[in-house]
């Protein structure tokens, strides 16, 4: 087998069995394990999949701008929006990051609800305008573009005021093994603080984030309180349940 080849049935069986062992492809392909951590490199290089110390993990979806992220899986956010509204309660406070998943929630969210939110998220706050009873704070901070947000050392001191009942969480990439992770510093250090500072934690995931990891972790799975898919598979079901309260 040519080595494209090989390293083409090597995202395949990624993509069904979302991680793979350089041990184990090297039985398959009845190769040496140094020829698959080589395919596995290369394949790091080239952004098709994470190297991990045993083998590799799929990456989550392309990183992309907030307005592009917008127009993808509408109806699959509207679906996970209507399941996370209960959990949303009124006259607490509320802390909210970016992500075009939680600008859907918002936008479920009756425009006469009322309560505080917290968020360090331009569009959500845009979002917010017409809820008359919703009482927003905006986060300081360094405004990164592409997603639209405040980071840095100015929006981590401002969250020390807080002690939010519930953070809605922006999800990058989850997984069982790495747990809640980002693909850029900065922004974890912030998704750290903020689910360090909250009672409990929500977190909507489209599928295609499921079992994906990026290189800064910011949470555990256990500090997790609520975890919600549009459509969940029983065997990823199954196995977030061991490590969180709630899997929806």
């Amino acid at each position: 087998m040519l080595k494209a080849e090989r390293q083409e049935k090597i995202i395949e069986i990624l993509e069904v069995e979302h991680k793979v062992i350089a041990s184990e492809l090297s039985k398959r392909f009845d190769v040496s394990e140094d020829t698959i951590r080589r395919d596995l490199k290369e394949l790091d290089n080239l952004g098709k999949l994470k190297r991990v110390h045993s083998g590799a993990l799929k990456i989550g979806p392309k990183i992309t701008n907030f307005e592009y992220r917008s127009k993808i899986g509408q109806e699959e956010k509207k679906i996970m929006a209507k399941k996370a509204l209960p959990f949303i309660k009124e006259n607490s406070l509320i802390v909210i990051d970016g992500g075009t998943t939680n600008n859907t929630l918002i936008n479920q969210i009756p425009l006469d609800f009322k309560c505080k939110i917290i968020t360090n998220s331009i569009p959500i706050a845009v979002s917010l305008n017409n809820h008359k009873n919703i009482e927003c704070i905006v986060l300081g901070g360094d405004y990164d573009k592409r997603t639209m947000s405040n980071f840095g050392p100015m929006t981590l001191k401002e969250l020390d005021y807080f002690v939010p009942d519930i953070y809605i969480m922006g999800v990058y990439n989850i997984n069982l093994e790495y747990g809640v992770s980002v693909n850029t510093f900065e922004e974890s250090v912030i998704k750290k603080k903020m689910s360090d500072i909250s009672t409990d934690v929500l977190c909507m995931v489209t599928k295609d984030k499921l079992e994906t990891v990026s290189n800064y972790k910011h949470t555990n799975l256990k500090d997790i309180t609520y975890l919600i898919t549009s459509n969940w598979e029983d065997k990823f079901k199954k196995k977030y349940r061991k490590f969180i309260e709630k899997v929806i």
